[in-house]
């Protein structure tokens, strides 16, 4: 795996924001590549059920200045940080997320997946409405597929419950995007189908200062699908 070479001591921390139903092994290839050059830190996205309150909690326990990258649901917080203290966040990564707010056809699916693992489905959830949705065609689907049964399991249903409700009154971020002034990378897997690349290219293109990277050989997750390819655009982000 490629490995970034070292800014020095003083380069500036990285907080990543994991997506729903996800934890910091969702970043392993990127903690293992960046964490010898800078503190690395990933926030947990389940202490509130609005994407708001998300961010301010990821503000309380953040550095005063730092590095910000979310993938998926920890883009849409990571945009709302922007929104709350964009003097705090020094660069920003959009990974695989969505600046818009949810469909009225989406929000209605919520409410009876919610009720469903709350009784105790989460795990047909994951399997069968969420996991399908994830990886590229090509991907080592059994294992990823495993990790990502794994993290959303150890989560559990509260979690889902609460992060479902979030995304589901989210706000539209793309007022936010386009008075920002950061370095930006907006990337995603080439086979996403989740966040297509037409939604990238809008928040490329409402960013004043930002690139746009399409990961080869990936879906939604090119963390773990290409961790290679993401940690170059990654570097080159955090270098500019």
């Amino acid at each position: 795996m490629a490995t970034p070479s070292v800014e020095g001591a003083h380069a500036l921390p990285l907080v990543l924001l994991p997506g729903m139903m996800c934890d910091a092994r969702l970043f392993a290839p990127q903690i293992t590549a960046f964490s010898a050059e800078r503190a690395v830190m990933v926030a947990p996205l389940h202490a509130a059920d609005t994407i708001d309150a998300l961010a301010q909690a990821v503000l309380r326990d953040a550095p005063p200045r730092f590095a910000l990258a979310g993938l998926s649901m920890g883009g849409i917080v990571a945009m709302a940080v922007l929104r709350h203290a964009p003097d705090r966040v020094d660069r920003v990564a959009l990974l695989d997320t969505n600046p818009l707010a949810e469909t009225p056809e989406r929000a209605a699916e919520r409410a009876p997946q919610i009720e469903r693992a709350l009784r105790g489905e989460l795990r047909a959830i994951l399997r069968d409405e969420m996991k399908p949705h994830y990886l590229a065609p090509d991907s080592d689907h059994k294992t990823l597929l495993d990790l990502c049964m794994a993290m959303g399991m150890s989560l559990g249903p509260e979690v889902f419950a609460r992060q479902s409700r979030a995304l589901r009154a989210r706000p539209d971020h793309t007022e936010t995007l386009s008075h920002s002034p950061h370095p930006a990378l907006i990337a995603c897997g080439e086979h996403d189908t989740l966040c297509p690349l037409e939604r990238h290219t809008v928040m490329r293109d409402l960013m004043p200062n930002a690139t746009l990277t399409v990961i080869a050989d990936a879906g939604h997750l090119p963390t773990l699908e290409n961790p290679d390819a993401t940690n170059t655009a990654m570097s080159d982000w955090l270098r500019r």
